[in-house]
C-alpha cells in the first residue's frame, strides 16, 4: 500500500470513530424517568421475605417509592454510572419526607445507606439533568403527583386481601392520575397474583409526569385478576 493510500486509510477511521462517538452521543442521553412504587404488603408477603418496620415504626398504608430510574434515548435503563462520595449529611432537611415516601424494609436496617444505594446505582446516570439533591427532591414531588393509593381509593378499590380486575385498577390509576400506568405483580407465599408495582413515567427534568416511551415487557405478568393484599 502506498503512502496516499495509507494516509487516506488513516483518515478514513478518524473520521468513522467520530462518527461512531457522534451517533452514540445522538442516540444516548437521558430521555425520561421511570418512578416505580411499590406495595409493602406485595413485597413482604412473599415466600422467604423477611421485613422490619423503620426506626419510626409501621408506616400508614400507601405505594411508597421503589425508585427513580433514568431511561436513555437508546431504550436503554443505565445504573451505576459513577463512583461518588455521596454526602447522606445533606438529605437532613428533607429526611423524614423520604422515610415516609421511600422507605426501606430490610432488615436489618440500614437507613440513610439505602438512599446512598440508590443514588449511586441511578441517581448517578441522570447527573446530566439532576445533582444530588434535585434527584431526591424530583422524586418526593413525583411521588405527590402520582398518588396511586388515592387513585385506587377512590374507585373503591382497597387493601383489604381481595381480587380486583387489572383493568379496573390501571383504569382507576389513569383517570385518576391522567396517564397509563405500567402495572407488575409478584406471588404471594399461597402462589396468588398480586399488585406489586406501579410505574409512571416523567420528563427529562423529573418535574412533570408523561406516558412512558416504552413499556418493558415480559416482567411481572399478572393474571386478569389479582389479590390486594393488606397492607405489611
Amino acid at each position: 500500500m502506498g503512502k496516499w493510500a495509507s494516509s487516506m486509510l488513516t483518515k478514513l477511521v478518524v473520521l468513522l470513530s467520530f462518527a461512531v462517538v457522534a451517533f452514540g452521543n445522538t442516540n444516548s442521553g437521558l430521555r425520561a424517568f421511570y418512578l416505580v412504587q411499590q406495595w409493602l404488603g406485595s413485597y413482604c408477603n412473599q415466600r422467604g421475605t423477611r421485613c422490619c418496620y423503620p426506626p419510626t415504626g409501621k408506616p400508614a398504608p400507601d405505594f411508597t417509592i421503589y425508585g427513580l430510574w433514568p431511561y436513555y434515548n437508546d431504550g436503554s435503563f443505565p445504573y451505576n454510572c459513577g463512583d461518588d462520595n455521596y454526602d447522606v449529611g445533606r438529605l437532613k432537611p428533607f429526611e423524614q419526607s423520604l422515610r415516609k415516601a421511600w422507605p426501606s424494609f430490610t432488615c436489618p436496617q440500614i437507613g440513610r445507606k439505602f438512599w446512598v444505594h440508590e443514588w449511586n446505582k441511578h441517581g448517578t446516570c441522570s447527573k446530566s439533568s439532576l445533582g444530588e439533591i434535585p434527584y431526591f427532591m424530583a422524586a418526593l414531588n413525583l411521588k405527590r403527583q402520582a398518588n396511586v393509593y388515592g387513585a385506587l381509593a377512590r374507585a373503591g378499590i382497597r387493601p383489604n386481601n381481595r381480587y380486583y380486575s387489572l383493568k379496573s385498577i390501571k383504569r382507576a390509576i389513569t383517570r385518576s392520575i391522567g396517564f397509563h400506568p405500567w402495572v407488575q405483580c409478584n406471588h404471594n407465599a399461597q402462589g396468588r397474583s398480586q399488585i406489586w408495582q406501579v410505574t409512571l413515567c416523567a420528563d427529562r427534568t423529573g418535574r412533570r409526569l408523561i406516558n412512558c416511551p416504552y413499556i418493558p415487557r415480559g416482567r411481572g405478568s399478572c393474571s386478569s385478576k389479582i389479590l390486594f393484599p393488606s397492607f405489611y
